[in-house]
């Protein structure tokens, strides 16, 4: 009998508890679009990253989460899931021969990148997580530009 009651007890305690902590651990969807890709060569990754001075991430070593997607006439999407609330930012590859990394030419990537928050990129303006970033308190939908250079 006393033992009955103590794994009642230790149950009830332990629901108390995980619903204590899911109480206040909301999650969010994240859906990113790209358009306009200059063909439907290879797959588009997107990159999610949540801490400052995490981009830019040339060898994608730095994300919180990494996605690839399929293109389709053009265009591609991909919904994160399950995100906290928070600051974030996207990192766009048009990865075209598959390789999970920016190919480059002399010095300028030959693949299409893009960022949240960027419709271009250039010397005075760089990429980095603080012009990148935005609040991510409900489920949300963007849009990044792909730039070729």
């Amino acid at each position: 009998m006393k033992t009955a009651i103590i794994k009642l007890i230790a149950f009830a305690l332990t629901l108390t508890l995980y619903s204590f902590v899911n109480l206040n651990a909301h999650t969010y969807s994240l859906t990113i679009k790209v358009n306009n890709l200059r063909n439907s060569k290879g797959v588009v990754q997107f990159a999610l990253y949540n801490q400052d001075g995490s981009i830019p991430d040339e060898d994608y070593e730095n994300y919180y989460k990494i996605l690839k997607e399929e293109i389709v006439n053009g265009s591609s999407t991909i919904t994160f899931k399950n995100s906290p609330s928070g600051k974030y930012a996207v990192n766009i590859l048009h990865d075209e021969n598959k390789n999970g990394k920016i190919d480059k030419g002399f010095i300028l990537p030959i693949e299409g990148i893009g960022f949240s928050n960027f419709q271009s990129i250039g010397l005075t303006n760089r990429p980095n997580f603080s012009k990148a970033s935005f609040e991510l308190k409900e489920n949300k939908s963007i849009s990044v530009k792909v730039i070729y250079m």
